[in-house]
Parts: structure tokens; sequence; C-alpha cells
């Protein structure tokens, strides 16, 4: 990936990754006649001079745009809900997801529910509500601003229930956007601590679904290379960001999320919980939790173990020298080695143990994950 070179993929959609990308938007919605987008972002994204800048361009060229941002950084059914009635009070043609996970999380909802008007969670994929998504959806594009859940090359979105906090998956082939556009610059302006949560979040997509027990060699292949990538940029990014590394990270989180769909593992089964609970970032709460996690997993999977080492360059091929430079990574870029300095207390345990169990995640670990389990690396973790 050279500075200021524009490439495409076509895999698992069509992907224009590169510098200055976001300036292909325009024509593109002017090619496929849509004029009247419905942009689904967040608050902070909402504020910044790039956004600011596109509506402007998109204005220009005869483009209308609503803006929806009126969603929680742990998204929930009622943020769905509100972008929807957005969408039916002001007769758009289209959805563009702009933002990190949550952003695009809540778009694909959107999208879904535009032509689906039973209750959300009757497309719950974990019952498998995914075959009631049997309607046309409007035309999607996702646009990335972090480097993180990778969700813009997806076909799920994960929402809370605003009563119980339990996650729920909705996922239908129809979901995934038709275009992505991937500009690194994008990225550039994230605030270290953001970039350092997120890329830790795309570190653990790839190290699971490396991990994860569904056989799947393609999947496992590209989770590799993501962690190669990540392991070769992250701290540059969050430090000392320059195109480069966060060309690496953005490209790294995308694979990430192409290769989740092996599935994922107990780590994300203790994140979930502290962010439906305690409303902790997802990235961090992955972040944090990653040694332990993974230290659980060591025992029977050594040779993959091995495999991460070697994909690290780690002078010793072994699981706990893979736990060792985890924590070591953590503290370099700012992540809190402990559960207790995001907030977690002693009394919560129980409470996100029961969470953790109930989650859709630990089913894909490579060994079965008990509540006491949870109980365990919550407490080791605290």
């Amino acid at each position: 990936m050279l500075p200021g070179k524009i490439y495409q993929y076509n895999f698992p959609t069509t992907i224009r990754f590169g510098t200055d990308v976001i300036q292909e938007l325009p024509g593109y919605l002017k090619q496929h006649q849509l004029s009247r987008p419905l942009i689904v972002t967040d608050a902070t994204v909402a504020s910044l001079p790039f956004f600011k800048e596109m509506l402007k361009t998109l204005s220009q060229q005869y483009i209308s745009t609503e803006v929806f941002s009126d969603i929680h950084k742990n998204p929930v059914k009622s943020d769905v809900y509100r972008g929807v009635d957005v969408w039916d009070n002001t007769g758009r043609d289209s959805v563009i997801g702009i933002g990190g996970g949550a952003a695009i999380d809540v778009a694909r909802a959107v999208l879904l529910r535009i032509n689906h008007r039973e209750d959300l969670f009757k497309y719950d994929d974990l019952i498998g509500g995914d075959i009631y998504v049997t309607n046309d959806v409007p035309h999607f594009i996702t646009i990335p601003t972090t480097a993180g859940t990778g969700s813009e090359v997806g076909r799920s979105a994960i929402i809370a229930d605003d009563e119980t906090h339990q996650k729920k998956i909705l996922f239908s082939p129809k979901l995934m956007a038709k275009i992505v556009f991937a500009d690194p610059l994008l990225t550039m302006d994230l605030p270290p601590h953001i970039t350092a949560a997120t890329g830790m979040d795309a570190l653990t997509h790839n190290m699971e679904a490396f991990l994860a027990k569904n056989p799947h060699p393609i999947c496992e292949g590209i989770a590799l290379e993501g962690i190669a990538l990540i392991s070769q940029s992250i701290e540059q990014a969050t430090l000392q960001p320059d195109e480069i590394s966060r060309s690496k990270m953005l490209m790294a989180s995308m694979m990430g999320a192409i290769a989740f769909q092996k599935g994922l593992g107990v780590v994300h089964s203790l994140a979930h919980p502290l962010s439906s609970l305690l409303d902790t970032h997802h990235g961090l709460a992955n972040a944090v939790n990653l040694p332990y996690g993974m230290a659980f997993n060591i025992a029977g999977f050594e040779d993959k173990f091995r495999r991460m080492a070697r994909t690290l360059e780690l002078q010793e091929e072994s699981g706990d020298a893979v736990v060792r430079y985890l924590s070591g990574l953590n503290e370099k870029i700012g992540i809190p080695q402990r559960l207790r300095d995001i907030g977690v207390r002693e009394e919560h345990i129980d409470t996100l143990a029961d969470l953790a169990i109930a989650d859709f995640a630990h089913p894909n670990n490579p060994k079965p994950v008990t509540r006491e389990d949870f109980r365990q690396l919550y407490s080791q973790a605290l």
C-alpha cells in the first residue's frame, strides 16, 4: 500500500482504498442515480471538519443529505428506531454509514428495518432470525473513520436491548455494503487513546478468528496477515501517526472483520458485558481482557500460539510469549492493564459473568468456557 495511491479490492465487496478516496463519493452517488442519502454517524464524526466539507460538496452536486447522529456509543434498539423515523419523515433513497463500529452497526440495522418492520430482534441471527430478512434493502455505502471493528465490510450489526443490555446479532448477506470508501486520511485525527483502543479491537478480531474452532483456512490466513500488519503499525499509528501506519491499521481492521466470520471467542464474551453494563468502549474492553483471554486459551492450542508468535516475530515462539507481548503492547500504547482502572468493581463480577455466559461469542472459542471460568477471568483481570 503506497501513500497517495488508490487501490480497488473486490472482496468481500467493492472496496476503494487510499488517500482522498472519499472524494469519489459524489460521483458514485450520481452514477447510481442516488440523490437523497440518509447519513448515519455519531455526534463526534458529525462535528469534524471533513464531515462538514463532505456535506458541502454533496450539496454543491445537488445531492440532498439528511444526517442522523443521535446514537449511543454502544448502540441500542431505540437508536435504530429513531433512525428509521428520520428515514420515514425525510424521503431518503439510500443509506451511508460513516464512522466507527457503533455508527456503521446502527446504519446497517436501520437499513434492515426500513423494509422489515416487525420487532427488530425477531431478526436476531442467534435464534435463526436471518430467515425473515426476505425483502430488498436500500443502496448501502460505508465509510470507516476508525481502524477497529471493520464493520464497513461486514454483514451483521450488534445491537443491545435497551432494558436487558443483552447484545443481539442482526445478520444477512443483504446487509453488506455495495461499496466501501476506505480513506486512511479520515483516521489521521483520531486521538491516541481511541487509536489504541480501536487498534487493539482489530487485533482481538484477528487473533480470536485465527483461534476459533470452526475450520476455515481462508479466514485463518487473512487473520495472520492482519496480525502482522497491526504489529507493524499500531505503535506508530497511536504515538506518531503517518499515512503508512494508518493505512496498515485500516486494512488490518477490515481483514479482522472478514476473518471473524469464522467466529470469535472468550475475549469478546468478556468484553461485551462491560460495554452493555458499564458503557465501556468496546475496543478498550477487548484490549484490557485480551492478555487474560489469550492465556486461558493456550493449553491444548500451543501450535496455533506458536504460529501467532512467529507472525509477531517474537524471539520465543510460545503462547506465554504472545501473552507477554500483548501486555507489553497495551502498556506501550496507554491501555490500562487492569479492569479496576476502567471502572469495574468486585460487586460487578457476578452480573458480568451472567452476561458473559449468555453472550454469543464464546461458543466458537477453541475450548469451552463456563460461568465460573468467566468469574475467574474477571477476577484475574480486576
